[in-house]
């Protein structure tokens, strides 16, 4: 793969382009489902191919194909610079690249047990023994389910950089749902959501422990359907894990990517409130709440090596102490603020430029344990 981003790299006329950078991915995803004691959805799915993006004359262009053959290549190349010309003549502003030397490394991501080297049998297996214990009385049916993706990548860029990734990410969860007087309540572990994704082999399965869980989720499920109903009104709320994530992912991660601040990507989310005079004035919350964007967090989602610039991952604070503190941002976005990219240009895939896109986004622990937060709230939820 490495090879292969160089021989595209090759192809291109160095001297009529400002930079130019081959990322060759190789991913492959399954994902299986149990519900009571019937294997429900089972898939297995591999795709590859390569995208390259050029700056000419500050303007870019991006091409992909899904083969690698040398004439996929040639043509691609060629491609990829043709809308960079393209470009340039629509105009806009142009592009002012943050440096960055490139690097040359080969990295694994921990993978203690390769999920995808297990029989399906033994997964489906563990996910059936864990359905099987949440089954009860008044619980209608319990639905476990998990999932692997294994991505190989090879960048290489005019830079310099010569880079191999390998990362095994691995997850799952388990449902009860219970039915009765026109209600259905459904309880879930670890949570909604597809349950609770790592970077990490069946390990993370493992760790997970379906199967200890699901007795006590299929009594909470049937308990569901009489419990009273929450309380309205103006009140203090404690959050758990998975509500704080989510607050924490859109009202703290989204916001603080520099290119939907600056209004240059607005689809996958919409655009930001915050500006970049916000910046150690605006205050997100007390002097309790820090957060943090850090792509070397073990075993996250958002963890990797390098991203999809060839920048090291590396920890960015984005709130301190309640003031905004910093932004995430790329290459492009860094550069005309005089400062080195955070690191979190990410794809989506082979065929999709990378745009900066949320590393681990870390709420950082205080002194107090949840138990502190009860006893400290007279009146809550």
């Amino acid at each position: 793969m490495k090879d292969f981003a160089q021989a595209v790299l090759g192809l291109l006329d160095r001297s009529s382009i400002d930079y130019a950078d081959v990322r060759v991915v190789l991913r492959r995803l399954q994902h299986m489902q149990v519900k009571n004691d019937n294997l429900e959805a089972w898939s297995d799915e591999e795709e590859s191919g390569f995208g390259v993006r050029v700056l000419v004359d500050g303007y870019w262009g991006f091409a992909a194909a899904n083969e690698l053959t040398p004439e996929a290549a040639a043509r691609t190349a060629r491609t990829a610079v043709a809308v960079a010309r393209a470009s340039a003549v629509v105009g806009g502003e142009r592009v002012h690249l943050a440096p960055l030397h490139g690097a040359v490394a080969d990295v694994a991501a921990p993978c203690r047990e390769d999920p995808f080297a297990l029989s399906p049998e033994t997964r489906i297996e563990h996910l059936l023994d864990a359905a099987a214990a949440g089954r009860a009385p008044g619980v209608d049916f319990v639905v476990a389910d998990m999932g692997s993706m294994r991505e190989e990548k090879a960048f290489a860029s005019t830079d310099g950089a010569l880079i191999r990734q390998l990362s095994t990410d691995t997850g799952g969860g388990i449902r009860a749902v219970a039915i009765g007087d026109g209600d259905v309540q459904t309880r879930s572990y670890p949570g909604g959501h597809a349950g609770s994704w790592g970077q990490g082999g069946f390990e993370v399965m493992r760790d997970l422990d379906l199967q200890a869980h699901a007795p006590g989720l299929a009594e909470e499920a049937v308990r569901l359907l009489t419990a009273p109903v929450c309380p309205a009104g103006p009140t203090t709320l404690i959050l758990d894990a998975e509500q704080m994530t989510l607050q924490v992912h859109e009202s703290v991660g989204h916001p603080t990517e520099l290119d939907r601040m600056l209004g240059t990507e607005a689809s996958y989310a919409g655009t930001s409130f915050l500006s970049v005079d916000d910046r150690h004035r605006l205050r997100y919350g007390s002097d309790q709440v820090t957060i943090v964007a850090d792509a070397t967090t073990p075993g996250g989602l958002g963890t990797f090596a390098f991203d999809d610039e060839g920048v090291p991952a590396r920890r960015v604070p984005l709130v301190q102490r309640g003031l905004l503190a910093g932004f995430l941002t790329s290459r492009e976005t860094a550069g005309p603020l005089g400062e080195e990219s955070g690191g979190a240009m990410r794809a989506s895939g082979f065929n999709r430029m990378p745009l900066i896109r949320m590393t681990n986004i870390n709420l950082e622990p205080g002194r107090w344990s949840l138990d502190d937060l009860i006893a400290d709230t007279e009146d809550g939820v």
